[in-house]
């Protein structure tokens, strides 16, 4: 089947459509539903109806967009009603759900008169914390938009016009910047003079361009004072009219630096390229088809072009997702009154700062792995960049309350924290950690210091101030590969080859293992070869705080060195490697799954009690429960022995300040129906969060069973019961995870 086909088999499978609504509180009971409707419900009315604000403390109406539209002009569709707009406006509420978890309701109103129409929309705003114009017709958009903007006390926003604007304009910022011009300065061209174009010249007159530079062409060509005397253009057109000759847009074209197409396709040949200034850059954004092709518009020149287009398959794709999700977000969390100049300039600003960032992995790896790195083929973020949400929402937030249009004051640092848990778990409880850290840095050696991920993350690292990362290996490599990256970042790095240090390090060596089989030649070969005995001895000398390993080394050889040289805390025998799983309502930490073959009652209590300080560290109490194919005796022999001795250990142990208890069932372990109705005696009076097992194997298998089958996000494995901090990654993590890791490692040495 082709696009279309599989588009209407993708909207007509059961459920139709694209969103549904589901439930955020528990209707299991009479009392639930006596609560969420009558007669629990007459409380909050009564409260609203004493002060109407909140409405947004006891609804959804802080977190509601409606997204509003005719129908009368619906892509490149045209004027196809209010009807055929719907899988639009669906598809819009989508997004909005996707990449900034706002709920929407779509509302397709069958009304073309103007004053009509915004009576219908001023009239829902008791429902919704903000509106989306979609799809409105010029020039009755712009009337629309100005007069709901002052009529309602809610943002309201016409992404047509100011959507392409911001994402534009920030692509402009950057272009300019890699041209070496400045936004003054340049001579720029439209071709369309709808809503979109007109918006985005009036945004780009924000950003510094000025006035008497921007020549907008229509169908007829430029739009001139002479046109607009003839009563020739609209009032809207007329206020970019120029007191130029009339001319055509390979007229315009000749000499400018920029070209905006907001029009139809095909209508810029490699001739009106070449007839551009200098460096030009290019914005042919009709779509499916640009003005003119990429490959087109690249090869016109020898200079450098940069070149967008509204296409996914190009570099640079203008798309409007980069914007009205994340406005939406700051606008509503602010709880702003409108979406004024300030908050659209501070996203444009916000994206061009984004693209100057490093990308992450798991983004590179969603565009088939294509560099992406800052330059004329990439200006603006992708929009499957989660980054986009806490870069573009704080900004608009905060123009917000600078501007005076906030009814709510954010402070930035928990504002995050909330942004992250939008997320997902994951991301919510690594936000503690990762805060923790940058109260108080520490530096973290990063073993394998020539590989492009443990540049990146060093990167990262020192630019997020969570650490202070020192990058073993060869120097030379190092910057050559810094370089390459093309990272504005002058990297501490230690050689083991050429610093001083090696020989006071292999002597330390030789002293602690010269009873293990290694002479001191032995001991000087692997510090200067081997970055994990480097790094291993560099932290057992203070000289550094922590250690990360293991990106390119299998486990088993990874931690040989650490174990060897830093080896376990004074009242430990044995180290283990621990999980933070993440789901949507919980978290849990699953011990021992890289370390411990098997373990006995007096390893398995070790576990517990470092896997308890570990999740604390988290801000999570720890409930502790001993996994078995029994329960409380059911089985009286072998594993399940095992962990009631390890248990009644830890219950004979006054240090441990935290519930724990078993041999029990995985099930009986996290189910709270399961703990209160059958074993109402246990010590858990809740479900269990930290999840030991009770050997290698199955920690290993359980754990992957709940991340792939469970749906789990995994951040580890954290090695616990270490005498000083050291994690050893695994083989293919990303630079998220090494960052994540390095983190932990801080707070471990805090």
């Amino acid at each position: 089947m082709g696009l279309e086909d599989d588009a209407r088999e993708y909207h007509r499978e059961e459920p139709p459509g694209k969103l549904e609504i589901s439930t955020t509180k528990p209707t299991n009971t009479q009392r639930d539903l006596s609560l969420a409707y009558s007669p629990g419900v007459a409380a909050p009315c009564r409260d609203i109806d004493t002060d109407s604000e909140r409405a947004y403390e006891y609804t959804a109406k802080g977190n509601l967009v409606g997204v509003v539209s005719n129908g009368s002009a619906v892509l490149g569709l045209g004027d196809i009603g209010a009807q055929a707009s719907k899988p639009v406006m669906e598809g819009k509420g989508v997004l909005f759900k996707r990449f900034a978890d706002i709920d929407v309701f779509d509302v397709e109103l069958d009304e073309t008169d103007v004053d009509d129409f915004v009576r219908s929309v001023s009239a829902m705003e008791p429902t919704f914390g903000g509106i989306n114009l979609e799809d409105i017709k010029a020039p009755e958009c712009f009337e629309i938009e100005q007069r709901l903007r002052e009529e309602m006390d809610v943002p309201v926003f016409h992404d047509d016009q100011h959507g392409t604007a911001i994402i534009s304009g920030a692509a402009l910022i950057n272009a300019a910047d890699i041209a070496d011009k400045e936004i003054e300065d340049l001579e720029i061209v439209f071709s369309g003079a709808g809503a979109s174009a007109i918006a985005t010249a009036r945004f780009y007159l924000s950003l510094g361009a000025r006035r008497e530079n921007i020549t907008m062409c229509d169908s007829s060509g430029i739009i001139t004072d002479a046109r607009a005397a003839d009563g020739d253009v609209n009032e809207f057109k007329r206020e970019f009219a120029r007191d130029v000759p009339e001319g055509g847009l390979a007229d315009a074209m000749a000499g400018a630096d920029v070209f905006v197409g907001l029009s139809v396709g095909g209508i810029v040949d490699e001739e009106m390229v070449r007839s551009m200034a200098d460096d030009p850059i290019i914005f042919a954004m009709a779509n499916p088809d640009p003005e003119i092709g990429y490959e087109t518009a690249k090869a016109a020149r020898d200079d450098t072009v940069v070149m967008a287009t509204g296409r996914s398959d190009y570099p640079n794709q203008v798309n409007n997702v980069l914007g009205f999700p994340f406005i939406f977000r700051g606008a509503l969390d602010a709880r702003a009154t409108d979406i004024n100049e300030e908050m659209k300039r501070a996203a444009a600003e916000a994206l061009a700062e984004l693209t100057r960032k490093d990308v992450p992995d798991e983004v590179v790896k969603a565009y088939g792995d294509q560099p992406l790195q800052f330059g004329p083929d990439y200006v603006i973020p992708k929009p499957l960049d989660p980054r986009v949400l806490f870069e573009i929402a704080p900004a608009v937030a905060e123009a917000a309350m600078d501007s005076g249009c906030a009814r709510r004051e954010i402070d930035p640092e928990a504002y995050a924290e909330r942004l992250e848990a939008r997320l997902g778990k994951s991301r919510e409880m690594m936000r503690v950690v990762l805060n923790k850290a940058k109260s108080d840095p520490k530096c973290v050696a990063l073993a394998e210091g020539t590989d492009e991920k443990m540049i990146r993350a060093a990167y990262q690292l020192s630019e997020q101030e969570i650490a202070d990362p020192v990058l073993l290996g060869d120097a030379d490599t190092i910057r050559s590969e810094t370089a390459r990256l093309g990272l504005d970042y002058d990297p501490q790095i230690v050689d083991p080859g050429a610093d001083e240090a090696a020989e006071q390090y292999a002597d330390r060596l030789f002293e602690m293992r010269r009873r293990d089989g290694i002479t001191r030649t032995e001991a000087g070969e692997l510090v200067r070869r081997d970055t994990n005995y480097f790094g291993s001895v560099m932290v057992e000398q203070d000289d550094a705080d922590a250690l990360l390993t293991g990106l390119t080394h299998n486990y088993p050889s990874a931690l040989r060195p650490p174990l060897q040289v830093i080896g376990a805390t004074e009242d430990t025998d044995h180290v283990a490697g621990v999980y933070m799983l993440t789901f949507s309502n919980r978290v849990v930490f699953c011990a021992d799954a890289t370390v411990n073959r098997d373990p006995d009652a007096d390893t398995l209590a070790e576990i517990t009690r470092h896997t308890a300080d570990l999740a604390r560290r988290f801000n999570v109490e720890p409930r502790a429960a001993m996994l078995s194919y029994s329960n409380f005796g059911s089985v009286d022999d072998g594993s399940p022995q095992t962990s009631r001795e390890a248990v009644e250990r830890l219950h004979a142990d006054d240090g441990v300040d935290f519930p724990v208890d078993g041999e029990m069932q995985a099930d009986t372990a996290v189910v709270q129906d399961i703990l209160r109705d059958t074993y109402e005696f246990s010590e858990l009076n809740e479900p269990a969060n930290v999840l030991i097992f009770p050997n290698l194997e199955s920690g290993n298998i359980g754990y992957k069973l709940l991340q792939r089958l469970g749906g789990a996000e995994a951040i580890g494995p954290m090695l616990v019961g270490m005498d000083e901090p050291v994690h050893v990654l695994q083989r293919g993590d990303e630079v998220k995870d090494i960052v994540n890791l390095a983190g932990v490692a801080v707070v471990d040495a805090q």
